[in-house]
C-alpha cells in the first residue's frame, strides 16, 4: 500500500503538504481533488519520486511498477502505433535481448528471451496497441501515420495510449480526458473500471470520476483529507461541513433558490420519458450536492441579452465540408430563444465543422444559411485561446470592449471568473489554460449574446468553474448548441440532443445512456463488417425494419407530442397571467371601497384562469399518458 505519514513539501518557498497523512490501499481507484494551485499534480510528483518530502515519510511498495501519461510528444518520424508500443519499456528491452542473442546465435539466450516475451504479452502487443489506439479514436490508417503529422491534442492521445499499455501497478492519470471527446472519454472509463492495479485519478470530469473512484483524497489547508465512496459521496460528506458555516449557509441558500426556480421551470415535464428522467433525476442530483460548493470562488450569471429574436438563425438544406470532401448533407435546423441542444457523434462526424458553420467560421457548399439581424454569437472554442494578447492582462482585453466603463465594475465582473485583486492585471503569457479558458468565458459573457456556441467549453476548467458554468447556463435565455464529453454539463443545461452521423444531423430520441449503447451497436456492427460475417446482412434487413418501424411510431406520437406542446404554453401563460393576478391581490389599496369593482373582475379571472390551467393540465396529463403508453408498446 502507499502511505503518507505527516508529510510536508514546499515548493518556491510555499508550503503545499503540511503533516498531511493518507493511505492507499493495492487495486484502489482514488479521485485526488482540491483547488487549482493546491498541490496535486505535485503530489503526482512525489509519487513518481521526481521530488522528495521534505518531511515526514512516503512510502510506495519498491515492487510496484509505475506509469503515468509523459507530458511532452517529440515530433517522430516513427509512426503511431510503434511510439505506443515503447510505452513498454520492458518489452522494448527484451526485444532488444532477443536480437543480441540472435546475433550471436546462442540458441538457449534465444529461447530462454522467447519465453520471456511471451510471458510479458510481447506476442499479442501490436494487437492490444491498436486496440487501444483504436478505443482513443485512431483509424487504422492514422495508426501507421508518423507521430509528426499530429496535433498536440492528439499527440497526447497517443502518451496517454503508452500509459495504458505500459503493465503497471500503480496508474497515475492527471487530466486524462482533457483532449478526448465523447466517445474516447466512454471507451477509456470502460478501461479503466477493467484495470487491475492501484489508479490514482486527478479529474475534472465529474461523471467520469463519479463512475471509476470508490475513494476520495482532497487536498485543502495543505492536509490530505480521505473520504470513502465516489466524488457525489465526497460532496454531500463535505457538505456536512460547509453548510454548518452561517455566512457559507446564505450564499447557499440563494443558489439553491436559483436551482428550485430551474426545476420549477420543468415541473410539467418531470415524466417517464428517459431524456426527461434523465434530467430531473441530475437536478436532484445537483440540488443534493450544491452545499459542497458554497465557498465556490467562481460565481457568474449570463447578462441579459438585449434582443431575443425568432428565428435566431436557420439552415435549411445547408451542405457543408472542406474542398472535395463532404461533411454534413442537406441539414435542417431551426435555432430559438431557448433552444438548448447537445451535439452527439463520433468523432470526425461533423460536430465541430457544424459549430463552425453555425458561427460563420466556414461557408455552406450550398443551401440557405439565415442568421437574424438582431442575433449575437457567442462562440467558444479552444483555439480562440490562441488568440488572447500574451502582452495584456484581463482588465486591458475586458476594457477594449467597454472602453466606456469605469474600473470597478469591470473589477468586479472579472473577479466572478477568479481574476481577483492584481490578477486582473497580470499578463496573459504565464497563465494556465484554464485562467486562459476563463478569461475567453469572462469577454464572451461580457457581450451579451442570445446564442451561444460551445466546442468543448469545459476543456482546462476546474470541478469548480464548471458548476459555476453550469448553473450560468442554466438561467441563459437564448438560444444554445454545446458540443462536450462532459456528460454532466449535457444532462443538466440540455433539453435535446442531435446526432451528427452519416452527413446528417437528426434529433436522438434517447439519453446519454441509450447513446453508450448506439455507439456500442455501431462498433459490433463495424466489426462484423470487417469480418466479413454474413449475419451482416441480416442486421442490415433488421436495421431497416427497425428504421420503418421507429418511423411509425413517430408518426403516431406526433398528435400527442403537438397536444403537449399546445397545452404546455397554455400553462406558461395562465401560470404567468395568475402570478399578475394574485400580484395585484395582495395590493392592500384594491380593497378600499371605491376599487369593489376591480377586485371583483380580478377574482373573477383568477377563477376563470385557474380552471383553464387545470384544464390544460388535464390535456397534459392524457397527452403524456398517451405517449408513455405507445412508447412502452413500441419497446415491449
Amino acid at each position: 500500500m502507499i502511505v503518507a505519514s505527516n508529510i510536508e513539501f514546499i515548493r518556491g518557498g510555499k508550503p503545499l503538504l503540511e503533516n498531511a497523512s493518507a493511505t492507499i490501499n493495492p487495486k484502489q481507484k482514488v479521485g485526488l481533488v482540491g483547488a487549482n494551485g493546491c498541490g496535486k499534480s505535485s503530489f503526482f510528483t512525489l509519487l513518481k519520486q521526481q521530488h522528495q518530502v521534505d518531511a515526514g515519510e512516503l512510502t510506495i511498495p519498491h515492487h510496484w511498477r509505475l506509469a503515468s501519461v509523459a507530458q511532452e510528444t517529440p515530433a517522430l518520424d516513427m509512426n503511431a502505433l510503434q511510439y505506443v508500443i515503447d510505452g513498454d519499456h520492458e518489452f522494448r528491452a527484451l526485444q532488444a535481448k532477443l536480437k543480441q542473442a540472435e546475433e550471436a546465435d546462442n540458441g538457449t539466450k534465444i529461447a530462454e528471451m522467447h519465453i520471456l516475451l511471451d510471458n510479458a504479452g510481447g506476442y499479442t502487443i501490436e494487437s492490444r496497441a491498436a486496440e487501444l489506439l483504436a478505443g482513443l479514436g485512431f483509424s487504422e490508417q492514422a495508426q501507421g501515420r508518423p507521430v509528426s503529422d499530429f496535433s498536440g491534442g492528439w499527440r497526447m492521445r497517443l502518451n496517454l495510449a503508452q500509459a495504458l499499455l505500459c503493465p503497471s501497478d500503480l496508474l497515475l492519470l492527471d487530466e486524462p480526458t482533457n483532449h478526448l471527446d465523447l466517445d474516447a472519454v466512454i471507451w477509456l472509463e470502460k478501461w479503466l473500471h477493467q484495470y487491475q492495479g492501484t489508479l490514482i485519478l486527478i479529474s475534472h470530469d465529474r461523471d467520469f470520476i463519479d463512475s471509476i473512484v470508490d475513494k476520495i483524497i482532497h487536498i485543502e489547508q495543505h492536509k490530505l483529507f480521505e473520504y470513502t465512496g465516489n466524488y457525489t459521496s465526497f460532496e454531500r460528506q463535505r457538505a456536512e461541513k460547509l453548510v454548518q458555516q452561517q455566512s457559507s449557509y446564505e450564499k447557499q441558500q440563494a443558489q439553491m433558490d436559483h436551482m428550485q426556480s430551474y426545476i420549477d421551470r420543468f415541473r410539467y415535464k418531470a415524466n417517464k420519458a428517459k431524456q426527461a428522467q434523465s434530467r430531473i433525476k441530475a437536478l436532484e442530483k445537483m440540488e443534493q450536492i450544491l452545499p459542497a460548493h458554497v465557498d465556490n470562488q467562481f460565481s457568474f450569471s449570463f447578462r441579459e441579452p438585449e434582443a431575443l429574436p425568432m428565428p435566431l438563425l436557420t439552415l435549411d438544406q445547408v451542405s457543408a465540408g472542406y474542398d472535395d470532401l463532404l461533411i454534413l448533407d442537406k441539414i435542417e435546423l431551426n435555432l430559438v430563444p431557448g433552444s438548448r441542444i447537445g451535439l452527439l457523434g463520433r468523432n470526425g462526424a461533423g460536430k465541430s465543422t457544424l459549430i463552425k458553420l453555425l458561427s460563420d467560421q466556414m461557408k455552406p457548399k450550398s443551401g440557405k444559411l439565415e442568421v437574424n439581424a438582431n442575433a449575437k454569437v457567442g462562440y467558444f472554442a479552444q483555439h480562440q485561446l490562441e488568440f488572447l494578447h500574451l502582452d495584456e492582462s484581463p482588465m486591458q482585453h475586458l476594457a477594449r470592449l467597454a472602453p466606456d466603463e469605469k474600473e470597478l465594475p469591470l473589477r468586479n465582473f472579472l473577479g466572478s471568473f477568479g481574476f481577483q485583486g492584481d490578477k486582473a492585471f497580470d499578463l496573459v503569457a504565464p497563465f494556465s489554460g484554464g485562467e486562459k479558458a476563463r478569461l475567453v468565458l469572462a469577454l464572451l459573457v461580457w457581450q451579451k449574446p442570445n446564442l451561444l456556441l460551445l466546442d468543448e467549453p469545459t476543456n482546462h476548467l476546474d470541478l469548480e468553474m464548471r458548476h459555476a458554468l453550469t448553473v450560468a447556463l442554466q438561467a441563459f435565455e437564448g438560444a444554445m448548441v454545446v458540443v462536450s464529453h462532459d456528460r454532466h454539463l449535457l444532462r443538466t443545461t440540455i433539453d435535446d440532443l442531435y446526432l451528427v452521423h452519416d452527413k446528417k444531423v437528426q434529433p436522438f430520441s434517447g439519453d446519454l445512456d441509450d447513446y453508450h449503447q448506439w455507439l456500442s451497436d455501431q462498433q459490433r456492427l463495424e466489426k462484423q463488417a470487417e469480418q466479413g460475417e454474413e449475419k451482416v446482412v441480416s442486421v442490415s434487413a433488421n436495421r431497416k425494419d427497425q428504421k420503418r418501424l421507429e418511423a411509425e411510431f413517430r408518426k403516431k406520437l406526433t398528435p400527442f407530442k403537438k397536444q403537449l406542446s399546445t397545452a404546455e404554453k397554455a400553462m406558461d401563460t395562465a401560470s404567468a397571467r395568475l402570478t399578475e393576478i394574485e400580484q395585484q391581490l395582495s395590493e392592500s389599496e384594491l380593497y378600499e371601497q371605491e376599487n369593489k369593482k376591480k377586485l371583483t373582475d380580478l377574482l373573477k379571472e383568477q377563477g376563470e384562469v385557474k380552471d383553464l390551467l387545470e384544464e390544460n393540465e388535464m390535456l397534459w396529463m392524457d397527452a403524456q399518458e398517451q405517449i408513455e403508453t405507445l412508447q412502452s408498446e413500441f419497446e415491449g
